[in-house]
């Protein structure tokens, strides 16, 4: 399994970065994980958009879906060879009106993915749960029966104990960690040390600190995650087109 980091932060995309997007990569399938402000032109860079086999969407709050709209003008306008003349876009239906914008013609067409069942995608088995955020937001289970690895993406949620036994033994987690170990007040999103927290708990191999915030030293939220996670666990910050392999 491959992973390419497109886009990492939470909101809206800054210093030229976009906001949350993924490329998963096993054997020749190509899963587009959240399609953020600026994943797109990050795409362009490492894939020809038209080889992708699907888009899998965690929920529908605009820093993880804004270029679905412009990735399916591309399907319907850009000149090649589509892998799928159909670009199939996986999202759930408890928000109505912005599940049926996933279909565009006869261009992309919107499934709904059932939370409670294993949705297969080419070699990618994915479980889901429900995650704490204002909307409904989906984290995702992703194993990889090429790889024998399992990623665990929690999309946008606050922390909650329930998390650590979804998490638990992956060989990757990419988690929200939009605040510092600073943060008062409501949070819909978790901190450095919550992140560490879950990380520690769940006995995870490695962490890519996602969803960032676009204030403050990311190294010190990346100290921050590290101290509160334990020498046990392996931090990373993210870097656009950063690629990380989970091989067998």
């Amino acid at each position: 399994m491959k992973i390419t980091v497109l886009g990492y932060y939470g909101g809206y995309p800054d210093k030229g970065i976009g906001t949350s997007g993924y490329l998963i990569q096993s054997g020749n399938y190509n899963l587009l994980l959240d399609c953020g402000s600026g994943v797109l032109l990050e795409l362009e860079k490492v894939l020809n958009p038209l080889q992708l086999d699907a888009v899998l969407l965690s929920h529908y709050h605009s820093d993880h879906i804004a270029d679905v709209g412009v990735l399916q003008h591309y399907w319907q306008l850009a000149p090649g060879q589509k892998k799928e003349v159909v670009l199939p876009i996986y999202g759930h239906n408890k928000d109505e009106e912005n599940f049926k914008k996933l279909d565009w013609f006869d261009c992309t067409k919107g499934y709904q993915y059932n939370p409670d069942e294993t949705l297969k995608l080419g070699p990618l088995h994915i479980t889901f749960k429900l995650t704490k955020h204002p909307v409904v937001a989906y984290a995702m289970r992703i194993y990889d029966e090429n790889s024998k690895k399992t990623l665990v993406y929690t999309a946008d949620t606050r922390y909650f104990d329930e998390l650590i036994s979804f998490c638990k033994d992956a060989d990757m987690l990419i988690t929200d960690t939009n605040f510092y170990n600073d943060k008062e007040g409501t949070k819909w999103h978790m901190t450095s040390d919550e992140t560490g927290y879950l990380a520690k708990k769940a006995n995870v191999k490695k962490v890519l600190i996602s969803h960032l915030p676009q204030y403050g030293s990311l190294d010190d939220l990346l100290k921050q995650t590290k101290d509160a996670a334990g020498d046990s666990v392996d931090i990373l910050l993210p870097k656009v087109r950063q690629e990380i392999l989970l091989n067998n």
